[in-house]
């Protein structure tokens, strides 16, 4: 099959290797700041039989002249809208930081409004959602402080745009529209979701720490996994393959599932 870049029945989601054979699909969702091409090479490493598709948040990328989200529940109430032809086949949710919140919420949109629910639950470098935030807001800071600060605690913005200003100019009010996202989050309690949820975080990731990963067992009624990896708050990055691998194994279960139940 050829590769290439399609956008799909709408603006919301990019796949890179479209594959109209696919028996799953899994929707990819950005961290803060980041677009739909973090997840570019991710189809060579995924069984063949998967189709990724990453969600583009306006705001960025091909969406750059759009206006941002500041809040949540506009967001995937729109996404959901947007991505409902798309669940016309089994699919499943990855989402890394920023990415793992929205995932979770856009499942929990999707069961509120009866659409099909996702096979599994990926989340990446996210504190569990009930249990609140402990570190100061920063999205309300002067840009100086913004930046200086967010790399301090994650470490995220490439030194090439932290050397040239209009890049910085350019990225800044991405990075301060997703954190006032995220600030302004406030978690509602619903029942746990019904069906496995696995975890992933960095060893050394100084703000998303083991003991805020594991309370995500609480949102499912199923299977709950945690997996660790070496790295930072974007291990995602550094340990690209490995992580692939875990999950990869995670949809050939899935696959192996819908064989069975065909």
């Amino acid at each position: 099959m050829t590769v290439s870049n399609k956008l799909n029945t709408n603006t919301w989601t990019l796949a890179f290797k479209p594959n109209e054979q696919a028996k799953l699909r899994l929707f990819c969702f950005p961290y803060a700041g980041g677009g739909a091409s973090i997840y570019r090479q991710w189809p060579q490493a995924l069984p063949e039989q998967i189709e990724l598709r990453s969600v583009t948040l306006p705001g960025r990328e091909v969406r750059l002249r759009e206006k941002s989200y500041t809040r949540i529940t506009p967001l995937v109430e729109t996404l959901v809208e947007a991505i409902e032809p798309e669940l016309d086949k089994p699919f499943a949710f990855f989402g890394h930081s920023m990415g793992g919140l929205i995932a979770f919420e856009t499942a929990r949109e999707l069961r509120r409004q009866g659409y099909p629910e996702p096979q599994h639950l990926f989340i990446s470098a996210r504190p569990a959602p009930q249990i609140g935030r402990a570190d100061p807001p920063l999205s309300h800071l002067p840009d100086v402080t913004f930046a200086s600060e967010l790399q301090r605690r994650y470490s995220g913005i490439p030194a090439a745009i932290f050397r040239d200003p209009e890049l910085m100019a350019m990225y800044l009010p991405i990075l301060r529209a997703d954190l006032e996202l995220l600030e302004t989050y406030s978690y509602n309690a619903e029942e746990p979701l019904d069906y496995p949820i696995s975890t992933y975080g960095g060893m050394q990731d100084l703000m998303v720490t083991p003991d805020k990963i594991t309370p995500w067992q609480q949102q499912t009624t199923h299977e709950f996994n945690r997996a660790l990896f070496p790295g930072n708050h974007f291990f995602l990055q550094t340990q690209q393959s490995q992580l692939l691998a875990t999950i990869g194994r995670a949809l050939t279960e899935i696959l192996n599932r819908l064989d069975d139940a065909s």
